[in-house]
């Protein structure tokens, strides 16, 4: 632009100048005085022309441009794309897609964070040379890799998130997966927030997903019989619920807690005091308002609702189909896989001294037990 002579200072700024880079009039004096950048050769006159041509490349929506912010606009359209299919009526495979595509939605982010850092997140040879792949591209780091590195900006609990979703990525690989949707849903819901959340703190709140993935409309509610039912009908296999128990058994109190690592909410019908607010059908209550605390202390009362003597839960089993399931084989399997401990979650010591009762999760894991071995207890 210097050498064809038809612009001044102020429209080659206009060109080159966007919102995730901004460059100082000082930039050109120094090209146009040779202080800086002697050795870069000089566009030719059909390169200035086809720039000139293709620009401004920018997104209409949020104004990067779509060669110098491709990172930045992968990783937004990934993570849209897999709440997309998430929410998409008739999936079945819904969750094991929404975490691959996740999953590369969070390593453009962080790569794109490291470019602007200047950190260099290519794999290096011993000898400090660039690790290629066969077709001779750049190798660079997969998400783990960059969660591990001391300069990753997220923090320890959507850290924690991601390794979670990782490992289970590798089950989906590995092996067939059936509906795992109600498992892992509340690591999903945290996954989607930490990455809106954190495109905003790092990049910018213009970056936001709110505008582009509104509330999902639902078509039923669930009553107590009705959630019994949907845990029967939805069997978790024994290598996920496996996986999930050894996960969650290394976390701390603090880490298992924390909304980044698993997100959940209640949904309790609102009637609006005032006109304006009669349509609106989400509110966020706080948690440590008298409110929040009455909401807690009924889903506090919710959960510790269902409890079984370890005669229920065989009993349940036979009556179920497996008429060779008895008090020995349950006796058994809870021994085998330490399901009185209570860090596993399965159940507790019951109101006398001595006693034990199991929960809705020990049932489904006996359940889930008792299918795989159907041969041996039918």
């Amino acid at each position: 632009m210097l050498v064809r002579g038809d612009y001044n200072d102020q429209d080659i700024l206009a060109y080159f100048t966007r919102p995730t880079r901004t460059i100082n009039h000082a930039r050109i004096l120094e090209i146009r005085t040779g202080a800086k950048y002697k050795t870069v050769r000089v566009a030719t006159d059909i390169e200035l022309d086809e720039f000139l041509f293709a620009w401004p490349s920018i997104d209409p929506e949020t104004g990067l441009n779509q060669r110098g912010d491709e990172l930045l606009i992968k990783a937004r359209e990934a993570m849209i794309a897999a709440v997309h299919i998430f929410n998409s009526a008739g999936l079945t495979f819904r969750t094991e897609l929404f975490i691959v595509t996740c999953i590369i939605a969070w390593t453009y982010l962080l790569h794109a964070c490291f470019r602007r850092e200047g950190i260099d997140y290519r794999y290096k040879k011993g000898d400090g040379t660039v690790l290629k792949t066969r077709q001779g591209a750049d190798c660079y780091w997969e998400l783990g890799k960059c969660l591990r590195h001391s300069r990753c900006p997220t923090s320890k609990g959507a850290a924690k998130n991601l390794e979670f979703l990782l490992e289970l990525r590798h089950e989906i690989e590995h092996r067939s997966t059936n509906r795992v949707d109600d498992a892992v849903s509340a690591k999903l819901q945290a996954c989607c927030l930490n990455f809106n959340d954190a495109i905003k703190s790092l990049f910018g709140t213009q970056y936001g997903l709110e505008r582009r993935l509104p509330i999902a409309l639902q078509f039923v509610t669930f009553d107590e019989d009705q959630r019994s039912a949907l845990k029967r009908n939805s069997t978790l296999p024994a290598h996920i619920e496996a996986f999930i128990d050894a996960f969650e058994h290394g976390l701390t109190e603090e880490e298992y807690a924390d909304p980044a690592y698993r997100y959940r909410v209640a949904f309790v019908p609102i009637s609006a005091n005032r006109a304006s607010s009669a349509d609106v059908s989400i509110e966020f209550i706080k948690g440590d308002t008298e409110e929040g605390r009455k909401i807690n202390r009924v889903l506090l009362k919710e959960v510790d609702r269902r409890r079984y003597t370890a005669t229920q839960v065989w009993k349940l089993m036979q009556a179920e189909g497996y008429p060779h399931f008895n008090q020995q084989a349950h006796t058994t399997l809870w021994q085998e896989l330490d399901a009185k401990n209570v860090a596993r979650g399965y159940g507790r010591e019951g109101d006398y001294k001595g006693t034990w009762v199991w929960y809705d999760r020990w049932v489904e894991r006996v359940r889930a037990h008792c299918q795989e071995q159907s041969e041996r207890y039918r």
